[in-house]
C-alpha cells in the first residue's frame, strides 16, 4: 500500500485531504456517513469570538457549474465550539483545524488566544473577512493588511497558522508573498470568486446580499491556476482546494504543487465525497506503482 502521509508545519496528516470550511460544518452533520477517523483533518466551519448570525435569506442559489453562497459566516461563537464542537471532534482520529474570522485584527487575536491551549491542531485564518476598520474590504485584498494580520495573529498563536488566500485579487503571487513574509506556516487557496444571479421574472438578485462566493466546478481551472503559481513562488507548503469533486481534481492539484487538498462543495452533492477522494488517490498511487504521495507533490514544477 501507497504511503500518504504528508506534513504541514511540522503537523503529520495519515492522507492529504481535509474537509473546505463551511461545507463540512464541524463534522457532527456528516459524521453518519463518513468516517471521521479516515480523515487527514477536519476544517470546521469559520469560528468568530461572539456569535454571529450571518446575513439575510436568501443566501444559497445554485449556478449552472456549481453554487454561489452568501452565508456570512454564521456561527455560535468560539465559546460554542470549545463547548459542543471540539470535544465531539476530539474523539476521532484526525487533526483538527479550526477556520477563525473576524472583522478587525483584534477580533482574530482574540479567538487564537482563546484556542492557544485547547486541543485544536492548526488554526486557518480566513482573511476574506471585510476589515471594517479599512471601509469593508477584504483584509486578503491588500498586500500590506496581509502581511500586517499574519504577523499580529502569529504572535500570539500556539498552533501553526495556514493564511487561507482569496482569490479576488490582481496577483495571488503577491498576496501569497506578504503571508510569508508575515510568518505564516502553511497556505490555503482559494476561497470563493465573487458573483451574483438575477431572478428575471421577479427583476431582482437571487440572493439577498446580491452577490455571494462561487464555489463548485466552475471555479477549478482558476483555482488549479493559483495554487501553481503560489507553490512555485513560496517556500512554505500549500494547501489547495476550488472545484474538487473527485480524486483525479485531488491528484491534479497535488501535482500542480499542493501538499494536501480541501474538498468542499462536493459535500453538499456528496456526503461521502471525501473519503471517496482519499480512496481514489490511494487507488491511482498503487495503479501507478508510486510507493510515496510525495513523489507526486508538485512534480509539475520540477
Amino acid at each position: 500500500m501507497s504511503d500518504t502521509k504528508v506534513i504541514i508545519a511540522g503537523v503529520e496528516w495519515k492522507n492529504p485531504v481535509t474537509t473546505a470550511s463551511g461545507t463540512f460544518g464541524s463534522g457532527m452533520e456528516f459524521a453518519d456517513f463518513v468516517d471521521l477517523n479516515k480523515l487527514g483533518a477536519v476544517t470546521t466551519k469559520g469560528v468568530s469570538y461572539e456569535p454571529w448570525t450571518g446575513n439575510p435569506v436568501p443566501r444559497i442559489a445554485e449556478t449552472g457549474s456549481g453554487m454561489l453562497n452568501a452565508i456570512g459566516l454564521q456561527n455560535p461563537g468560539v465559546e460554542m465550539f470549545i463547548k459542543r464542537d471540539l470535544p465531539f471532534l476530539k474523539q476521532y482520529d484526525t487533526r483538527v483545524i479550526v477556520n477563525v474570522c473576524g472583522k478587525t485584527t483584534e477580533d482574530y487575536i482574540k479567538v487564537v488566544e482563546r484556542l492557544g491551549d485547547t486541543e485544536v491542531d492548526m488554526l486557518e485564518i480566513n482573511i476574506s473577512c471585510p476589515n471594517v476598520k479599512e471601509g469593508g474590504i477584504a483584509f486578503g485584498q491588500n498586500c500590506l493588511a496581509v502581511e500586517d494580520i499574519t504577523r499580529e495573529v502569529k504572535k500570539y498563536a500556539k498552533q501553526p497558522v495556514i493564511m487561507k488566500l482569496s482569490p479576488n485579487v490582481t496577483d495571488i503571487r503577491e498576496m501569497a508573498k506578504a503571508a510569508e513574509a508575515g510568518g505564516a506556516d502553511a497556505l490555503s487557496l482559494i476561497n470563493t470568486l465573487t458573483g451574483t444571479k438575477v431572478d428575471i421574472y421577479k427583476r431582482k438578485f437571487v440572493l439577498a446580499n446580491e452577490t455571494g462566493g462561487l464555489s463548485g466546478p466552475a471555479v477549478k481551472p482558476v483555482a488549479l491556476r493559483m495554487v501553481n503559481q503560489v507553490a512555485r513562488t513560496v517556500k512554505i507548503p500549500v494547501i489547495g482546494m476550488g472545484g474538487i469533486m473527485n480524486s483525479e481534481d485531488a491528484v491534479e492539484f497535488l501535482m500542480a504543487g499542493a501538499t494536501a487538498v480541501a474538498v468542499g462543495t462536493a459535500n453538499f452533492r456528496n456526503p461521502t465525497a471525501t473519503i471517496e477522494v482519499i480512496e481514489g488517490i490511494s487507488k491511482f498511487l498503487e495503479q501507478q506503482g508510486i510507493s510515496d504521495v510525495k513523489e507526486i507533490i508538485g512534480c509539475l514544477n520540477r
